[in-house]
């Protein structure tokens, strides 16, 4: 009885006990409750031998951090200075230290600089330790001279984060910019800032690069970039160097791109705008005649519509004031079919209201050939109207011209009914309808600027550029003039005045090769913000022009 008593205890107890650990074990496999967010990248605790050392005679460094680390982009990021082109070191990664061997003998007396750029980052947020620099030198002396600035947009004025400053040496300059990548470079802060520390008496050249490939050089037209046109002489720390990023404008003029679209017209890409252009079809004979060509805006692109697609090759001359500057060649099936579908845009805002006081503008993704008015629908509320003028752009015949008097808070609708639109292929528009509203006045504001310039023989461009930082509108100026903007949506705007050296009535970009800077832009320091019902009044005085160094 007694051993029956003691049985039943014991499987008690190792009941509870497994319960216990089944509780304790569920617990242990919860998901940790998160913490804030680690927004600090990784720390050096220990360098060996230590940073800054003198008398430097070890083959190898040892740099411990705080926690695990990726070591990225090792050939874009790093760099030493002076650089060990023959034997360049080793960087290798040992848990959480970085192992630098160097595989070449180290000049003698001389300050060494390895700069590891954004190559270091943690592991689990990817926090990247920016403009990490371990310096030694070989002789009792460290350099020490520094350079520091502000790197900035020189259309918008804004400080430029993330920017690459390079220095060089006039014997590198002509050698290597564009073709490797400096040994001697830091990047900006978010508020535009760089300094260049450990720094060696002597002549640089300095420039900026905010680039679309990580590799430090200057190779591609879409980057921007800045310089100075003349060397610093750097004989003490040197502050305050402004560097204004552009876009330069590529030297030669060429074809980027060219193609036949699902819809059949053929497209072309250059890599800038092209002046007084022209496209003339060689082949087939006699098709040029009966071409339709479109360009963009800024005459980057080209779009050729073709009323009969009967042939299987063409060759095309691309002409930029009446100079041809390329020739293209496209094959294609004879009998290829294209698909073509009618789409039309209107000149109203997302939430489908026109501005007071304008037409509706209807734009078609194709030529239209001809329009049966008697199959489109124009109601206003809910009764048909009649009483407007639609007419085709001579122009353009792409676009349509809705003239109507519009009244306040009435609902209108445009119906293209099947049928009711042709293009010049013979494509027939499917049903699609277009709501819309004529906006509120009050929506609208009406700004008086009056401009004094500071030199009647010189010109400028005033600009009005809104808070998206679109340019809304241009004005070439000569003398102190009042300019008047109407019927603009209410909201902030901004004014920035081109310095036009060249009276071309536009920005005109720089050239790095040929150390032309772009054409300095004031920004006038003030928002002008236009409210319902009320005319705005600004008064701005052009500053002289600056001198860049």
């Amino acid at each position: 009885m007694r051993l029956n008593k003691k049985a039943a205890f014991l499987s008690k107890i190792l009941a509870f006990l497994a319960i216990a650990i089944y509780i304790f074990s569920c617990a242990s496999m919860q998901k940790p409750q998160g913490g804030p967010r680690d927004r600090t990248p990784p720390k050096l605790v220990k360098a060996t031998p230590p940073d800054m050392t003198r008398n430097f005679t070890a083959k190898e460094i040892r740099l411990e951090f705080d926690e695990y680390f990726n070591l990225k982009n090792q050939a874009q990021e790093i760099s030493i200075s002076p650089v060990q082109e023959k034997k360049p070191p080793t960087f290798k990664t040992s848990k959480k230290a970085i192992i630098i061997d160097f595989k070449d003998s180290l000049e003698k007396n001389t300050t060494y600089v390895i700069n590891f750029g954004k190559s270091i980052a943690d592991v689990n947020e990817g926090n990247i330790l920016n403009n990490f620099t371990y310096v030694f030198s070989t002789g009792p002396h460290i350099d020490s001279l520094s350079i520091s600035g502000t790197v900035q947009n020189s259309l918008t004025g804004e400080k430029v984060k993330d920017a690459t400053v390079m220095l060089l040496t006039p014997k590198q300059d002509t050698s290597i910019f564009g073709k490797k990548r400096p040994t001697v470079f830091a990047t900006t802060d978010s508020a535009g800032n760089f300094s260049l520390n450990n720094l060696h008496t002597g002549d640089y050249y300095i420039y900026g690069l905010k680039e679309t490939a990580p590799n430090k050089i200057y190779d591609n037209d879409a980057e921007l970039i800045a310089f100075l046109k003349k060397p610093i002489h750097l004989r003490k720390d040197t502050s305050n160097i402004l560097l204004t990023l552009f876009k330069q404008e590529p030297e030669k003029l060429r074809t980027l791109e060219h193609r036949f679209d699902v819809d059949g017209k053929l497209f072309f890409t250059f890599n800038k705008g092209l002046e007084n252009p022209s496209i003339k079809i060689l082949y087939p004979p006699n098709l040029d005649q009966q071409k339709l060509v479109e360009f963009s805006k800024m005459k980057d692109t080209a779009m050729v519509y073709l009323r009969n697609m009967d042939f299987d090759s063409i060759r095309v001359s691309i002409l930029q004031n009446n100079k041809p500057f390329d020739t293209v060649t496209r094959t294609k099936a004879r009998k290829e079919t294209f698909t073509r579908n009618i789409q039309l845009q209107y000149n109203t805002s997302a939430d489908n209201k026109l501005k007071p006081n304008t037409d509706l503008v209807i734009t078609s993704n194709l030529p239209i050939a001809s329009f049966d008015q008697s199959l489109i629908t124009f109601n206003e509320d809910s009764t048909n109207i009649s009483s407007y003028s639609l007419t085709q752009d001579t122009g353009n015949l792409k676009k349509l011209v809705l003239k109507y008097a519009w009244k306040q808070n009435h609902r209108y609708q445009l119906i293209f009914n099947d049928g009711s639109l042709t293009d010049i292929y013979g494509d027939k528009i499917k049903k699609q309808a277009k709501p819309f509203q004529q906006d509120k006045p009050e929506n609208y504001g009406q700004l008086s600027l009056k401009v004094t310039v500071p030199d009647s023989g010189k010109a400028y461009v005033v600009q009005l550029v809104n808070d998206k930082k679109t340019i809304v509108h241009s004005d070439p100026v000569t003398k102190n003039t009042t300019l008047t903007y109407k019927n603009y949506p209410v909201g902030k705007y901004t004014i920035s005045v081109v310095y036009d050296s060249n009276k071309n009535g536009k920005w005109d970009s720089g050239n790095v090769k040929k150390k032309l800077y772009p054409e300095n832009i004031w920004i006038y320091n003030k928002d002008i913000t236009l409210r319902s019902n009320w005319d705005a009044e600004e008064t701005i005085t052009i500053p002289k022009e600056p001198v860049i160094p």
